[in-house]
This record gives structure tokens, C-alpha cells and sequence, in this order.
């Protein structure tokens, strides 16, 4: 059996989203351990995966921006919602499937959460834009944050290029990405602040985190216009991002500090964008292993949707581990189930939903579409 891998992608972005969500994935299944040898698997402090997600939307999300921009077309209203339209139909219809099997779930009681914390909020992702919500579909925090990014930078760029050259106008717009919040998060800096509100304000709001995809922005520039230093200097970067992650893994003055409310959340993303020029040299590899990052990467958006609510929480609240080999049987079968749903879900539903992103949609043919289906 040969295992081929695509090569029109980048297989060292692939290893940067398939390490992304096996670190999300990891930490919300690491409670069916409890109690057993493998208790406190992988034994060592990693960093949030959904900051790595964060940092490669950016990436990614820019060099798409910045090919639009410098068209000799110019960027008008036009380019902006074709721009949306790609990206809906990338993120809401797995989004919305998977916020009424939350619904359906909870009020069934399938799992214990409160049904009472849904609202409309959570069709336009206002949950969580400066406030904080709790109690239902936690994992959609860092979805808001994801598709307030894709409305505020096309924005900012679609005002500022009515002045500056494309150039200025992204990185200006980057600026503002990376700066607003940080300033943000001073401003509601609060000495007293205890670790679950420190969760829930700071680490999971769209106004305190939009500077975690705004970095990924400013490697995309770089990238961009400075290709010949982005390769040059890959290897120093990605050693200088490692030592710079490794230290903010581990260097911890507490919630209360400054540090852990505005710094953090500037050094996280910052070291993380540093491993990319590596990453985006490697270009293709073959082989199991290579086939075996690629599939996670593909689905890594449904991985992330349903693996807390919908399979973790509901092993938790209706099949508890009960540790020893239980525990160990069913963390397998944990992994088991998210991989191989999200690979169902990824091919019959995801990815056809992609396939109507550069189509000329009406309800007819979207009807004809989905019946070919």
C-alpha cells in the first residue's frame, strides 16, 4: 500500500498543525489517566496548541492577504467579500454543525453542562468578545477569536490601502492587530485576579487575543517581502524560538504579575512564529509517517470541534474511567474516536463544504450540489 502525500502543500506546516491539535487533544483527554501508569502522560509543561493554531491562521491567512493586495487590481469591497465568502465557508459550516450537537447533547443531558448559558451569541461569536462565557461549548472561544480576525484585518487593510502603499498598509494594519490588545490587556490588568478568571478573561476573550493571529500577520510579511532573509536565517530562528518558547513554558511569576496577563500573550505567539520559516522550507516528505501528519493536519478543524463536548465530556459523564488498564483502554478508544470521526466528518461534510467556496452560489445550486453528494 503506497501512502502519497500531497504535494501542493507544505508538509512542515502540516507538522506545525498536526502538533498543534495532538496538543489540544492531549490535554483534553489527559483526565481518563487519572489513576493509572500513564498518569500524567507526556510527563513534561507543553505550550497551548491553540496559540500554534493561532500563530499559522495568521500566516497563512496574510500570504492569502498579501497575494490579493499587491494584484494589480486594486483591493476594494469586492476582493473583501470574495475574501469572507472563502472563509465561511471554511470555518461556519462545521462551526454551526457542531454548536447544535453541543446543543442537542446538553439538553438531552448527555453531558452535564448548562443550557441555559446559549444564546444568540453564539451564532454571531459575540460569547466571548469581551466578556467571558462559561458553561457550554467551551472549545468555540478560539473560533471567535479566529472569525473576528478574518473580519477586522481585510478591514483594516481595505481603509488603510486608500492611503499607503501595500506594503505600509499591511504592515500597519499588522501593527494594530499586535497592539491594540496588548494595550488592551493592561488597561484590565488586575492584581487580584485568580487563576480560573485569568482563564476565562485574559487567555480566552477576542479583545485580549487578537495579537496572537496578529503576529502570524507579521511572519507572513516578512515572508512576503523579506524572502531572502526569511530563508536565510530559518535555523537561528527556529533555535531562538524553541530556547524563547522553552523559557515561557516554564518561567511562571503567577496570574497576578503583569507578565503572566500582558507579556505572556505577546511571548507565546512571538516564539512560535519563529519556528515557521523552518517549517515552510520543508516542503514535501513521503512515506506512513508523512501521510500520517498530513491526515491529522486535514482534520484538525473537526479534531478541535468535537474532541472536548462531544467525545471527551461524554466519556467522562456517562463512561468514567475507572482507572488501571479501564483508564489506559479507554484513553486509546478516546483517540480512536475523535481521529476516526473527524476523518468521516472531514470527508463527507467539511471538505465538500470547502468544494462550494469558489462556486456561484444560488439555492438551486446548492440543492443539485448536495443531492450529487
Amino acid at each position: 500500500m503506497q501512502f502519497k502525500t500531497d504535494h501542493k502543500r507544505v508538509f512542515g506546516l502540516d507538522i506545525f498543525r498536526a502538533v498543534a491539535i495532538i496538543l489540544v487533544v492531549l490535554v483534553h483527554g489527559a483526565y481518563i489517566l487519572n489513576d493509572t501508569i500513564l498518569e500524567g502522560f507526556p510527563y513534561f509543561s507543553m505550550i497551548d496548541g491553540v496559540d500554534l493554531f493561532f500563530v499559522l491562521s495568521g500566516f497563512l491567512i496574510g500570504g492569502i492577504l498579501l497575494k490579493e493586495i499587491n494584484k494589480e487590481a486594486p483591493f476594494r469591497h469586492r476582493q473583501l467579500f470574495r475574501f469572507w465568502k472563502r472563509r465561511w465557508f471554511r470555518t461556519l459550516p462545521n462551526y454551526y454543525l457542531i454548536l447544535l450537537l453541543n446543543y442537542l447533547v446538553v439538553k438531552h443531558g448527555v453531558i452535564n453542562e448548562d443550557i441555559t448559558q446559549f444564546n444568540y451569541t453564539f451564532i454571531v461569536f459575540l460569547q466571548n468578545f469581551s466578556t467571558p462565557f462559561h458553561g457550554f461549548f467551551w472549545e468555540s472561544w478560539s473560533l471567535s477569536i479566529e472569525e473576528w480576525f478574518y473580519i477586522f484585518t481585510p478591514l483594516l487593510i481595505l481603509l488603510s490601502i486608500r492611503f499607503f502603499s501595500a506594503k505600509t498598509s499591511f504592515l500597519v494594519s499588522t501593527l494594530i492587530m499586535i497592539l491594540f490588545p496588548a494595550l488592551y490587556r493592561l488597561n484590565i490588568y488586575d492584581a487580584s485576579i485568580d487563576p480560573y478568571f485569568w482563564d476565562v478573561i485574559f487567555r480566552k476573550t477576542v479583545l485580549t487575543r487578537l495579537d496572537s493571529i496578529g503576529y502570524g500577520l507579521l511572519a507572513a510579511w516578512t515572508h512576503y517581502y523579506y524572502i531572502r532573509i526569511w530563508k536565510k536565517y530559518r535555523i537561528a530562528a527556529f533555535i531562538s524560538g524553541t530556547l524563547f518558547m522553552l523559557f515561557v513554558i516554564h518561567f511562571n511569576p503567577g496570574h497576578q504579575s503583569i507578565y503572566s496577563q500582558v507579556l505572556y500573550f505577546s511571548f507565546v505567539p512571538i516564539s512560535a512564529g519563529l519556528l515557521l520559516p523552518l517549517a515552510e522550507s520543508i516542503r514535501n516528505a513521503n512515506g506512513f509517517f508523512a501521510w500520517s501528519i498530513e491526515h491529522i493536519s486535514k482534520i484538525s478543524y473537526s479534531m478541535y470541534l468535537i474532541n472536548l463536548a462531544l467525545v471527551a465530556e461524554v466519556m467522562r459523564d456517562n463512561f468514567t474511567p475507572r482507572g488501571g488498564t479501564d483508564g489506559i483502554i479507554k484513553y486509546v478508544l478516546y483517540w480512536i474516536i475523535v481521529i476516526g470521526v473527524s476523518t468521516i466528518l472531514y470527508k463527507y461534510y467539511e471538505k465538500p463544504m470547502m468544494d462550494l467556496r469558489d462556486r456561484k452560489i444560488s439555492f438551486r445550486s446548492l440543492t443539485s450540489y448536495i443531492k450529487k453528494r
